[in-house]
């Protein structure tokens, strides 16, 4: 008994904690037969527990590519250095109060934002080169400027041309937003090596030409000053046009410090632009899309027309839920994309008569017949490409959009002026004590626009030479006549189209209002 006791005490103080080892043998039996004063050996291991260790997680890093909002992808983005100086800070105090207008260019932006960032970043360029549509058009597609600039990027002809942006009765690639950012960045690009990588330089002459730059940083070194883009002689839009993206990156990267919200644009794919590889109506385009005209002209911008053209591009930006839908529409319908009439043509018609009352282009129409030159006879059959909607139906063709600009009221009365042999924007001003440039302004034109034979303008006015103008609401009666209402009104009778929208309505309806601006001192109203 005192033996086991002992035992048990000898465990107890050894802290619970106790490894016997066998005893030692002298011989096989001592080692397999225990003695009677030896005892069953065991082996207790009891081992203290192990520190569990804590494993700290890194907060993850969460990349620009990876944000919920495509303007935080772009704020985390931005290199350029915000210079401490008036210009950049009287365009942030702009910017800061005029929250409003940052609504506006977010709304107008959110179809295009994501496709102009991947670009942007596929090149490894600046971010901030993905404001300058917010600079150059506030980010509305149809832009157009006095200078006769185009689109989201705002260029103007010859340069769009140089860039490989076509432009015709169809298509008008400065409005291509996807054709007009690759131009946009190929020239910016361009401009960056001319100005040995100065971005500010580059950009400044994005905006008036790299020949002024070139010379106005010449002209600072010949005199010795510095030739940061702050320190050059430059046009006043040029010298307001770098700090004016300048402030606005540094709102947009601490928008939170200024107070100020930008609505948030989902990062995320929303147009794609596909090929369909043939003409087609847009409304047969919308239709295949399951979607309206109206919306598939806003992201397309660039056709002018009722139909994509007929010689290309046929590319289309399609919102990118819709693309699987319409691609297998237009393989199901392939050559039925656009409308051909059989026309007998009539005595007195010719091609070009024709082709504008089916508004399309006597190219078209004898591509589609196999015509040599404009030659045709009465009688004669012709296969004439058509829309399958009237003019209404394309709200945001370029007829559409003109019309709306041309009847937006600058005056108390409007009158038309149909453009002649020798006219020009300055003559027809001129002829009728009005600015050139708000004549070019009502016409949805730039001053410097060439007019064409048979072109209608319209002429807002408050008086002239004496006339009083009075708005006259006119009811139809039976027997009435355009032509008939104008000369009692003495009016013009196209006037009274235009003042109407009567441009497709054949016939006049007894009991139908008629709006009509007349000079009450020639006729009794």
């Amino acid at each position: 008994m005192y033996k086991k006791y002992s035992w048990a005490l000898a465990l107890l103080l050894s802290g619970c904690q106790l490894t016997s080892t066998e005893p030692e043998s002298t011989s096989s039996e001592q080692t397999n037969t225990p003695t009677e004063t030896q005892q069953p050996t065991t082996t207790v291991t009891i081992e203290e527990p192990q520190p569990v260790p804590v494993v700290v997680e890194e907060p993850k890093v969460v990349t620009p590519q990876e944000q919920e909002d495509v303007w935080q992808r772009i704020a985390m983005q931005l290199h350029m250095t915000t210079p401490d100086h008036s210009k950049v800070e009287y365009y942030r105090k702009w910017y800061i109060k005029h929250p409003s207008h940052l609504r506006t260019v977010s709304q107008r932006a959110e179809p295009f934002l994501y496709l102009i960032t991947e670009k942007i970043e596929e090149r490894g360029l600046p971010l901030e080169l993905a404001l300058l549509p917010v600079v150059e058009s506030s980010f509305d597609a149809f832009a157009y400027s006095h200078g006769s600039a185009a689109g989201l990027w705002q260029f103007v002809p010859a340069t769009g041309k140089a860039f490989g942006l076509e432009q015709n009765f169809w298509y008008d690639g400065r409005r291509d937003v996807a054709a007009s950012t690759d131009a946009a960045l190929d020239f910016l690009t361009q401009l960056n090596r001319r100005f040995d990588g100065d971005w500010n330089h580059a950009i400044a002459a994005y905006n008036s030409g790299g020949g002024r730059v070139s010379s106005a940083i010449r002209k600072n070194k010949k005199l010795g000053k510095p030739t940061d883009f702050f320190s050059l002689d430059l046009p006043k839009e040029t010298s307001g046009y770098v700090p004016k993206l300048l402030a606005l990156a540094d709102v947009l990267a601490n928008k939170e410090k200024y107070g100020v919200e930008i609505p948030a644009i989902p990062n995320q794919p929303v147009l794609q632009l596909v090929d369909p590889k043939e003409q087609l109506d847009l409304a047969i385009a919308a239709k295949y899309a399951g979607m309206s005209v109206k919306e598939l002209q806003s992201y397309n911008p660039a056709y002018n027309q009722w139909a994509t053209s007929p010689t290309g591009p046929y590319q289309l930006l399609i919102p990118s839920s819709k693309v699987d839908a319409f691609l297998s529409e237009v393989e199901a319908n392939r050559g039925k994309g656009v409308k051909l009439v059989r026309y007998q043509v009539k005595p007195g018609d010719s091609l070009s008569v024709i082709a504008q009352n089916h508004q399309t282009t006597s190219k078209v129409i004898r591509s589609a017949n196999g015509l040599r030159n404009n030659s045709i006879r009465a009688g004669q059959y012709l296969l004439v490409p058509t829309s399958t909607q009237d003019d209404a139906a394309y709200a945001l063709s370029s007829s559409n959009r003109l019309a709306k600009i041309q009847s937006t009221s600058r005056g108390k009365y409007k009158q038309t002026h149909t453009v002649k042999s020798g006219d020009s924007l300055w003559t027809i001003a001129r002829a009728n004590k009005v600015s050139h440039k708000s004549l070019a302004r009502w016409n949805g034109m730039g001053p410097r626009d060439t007019l064409r034979i048979g072109q209608e303008l319209v002429i807002w006015k408050n008086s002239s030479d004496g006339a009083i103008i009075r708005t006259v609401f006119y009811s139809v009666r039976n027997g009435d006549t355009i032509s008939g209402i104008a000369q009692k009104f003495r009016v013009r009778s196209s006037d009274i189209v235009k003042w109407n929208n009567l441009e497709d309505q054949k016939y006049l309806k007894p009991g139908q209002k008629l709006k009509l601006y007349v000079d009450v001192t020639k006729v009794s109203v």
